[in-house]
């Protein structure tokens, strides 16, 4: 699962969404529209988490919903690896 799937399905992912993070508000879930970036964000802001925390749990979350990484996810975590290596 990518996120480019998530967008596209998000009303179907959103009450897992909800389950994951109760603290994420319906309004939270319109504004993320299956967005990393909008849901990275949110999970900072309602649970105090640090970005690259946010971002591992977002990658996860994505990967848990069909049991496989892809490779997109994987180089993208390794080059947040590399960024947060080097500053």
């Amino acid at each position: 699962m990518n996120w480019d799937q998530v967008e596209g399905k998000w009303t179907q992912y959103k009450g897992k969404v909800k389950e994951k993070w109760g603290k994420l508000t319906d309004d939270d879930l319109d504004v993320i529209s299956g967005k990393r970036d909008q849901l990275v964000g949110k999970l900072q802001a309602r649970y105090g988490t640090a970005r690259e925390e946010a971002q591992k749990q977002a990658d996860e979350f994505v990967t848990a919903l069909d049991g496989t990484g892809t490779t997109t996810q994987r180089t993208e975590r390794r080059e947040e690896k590399v960024r947060a290596s080097h500053g």
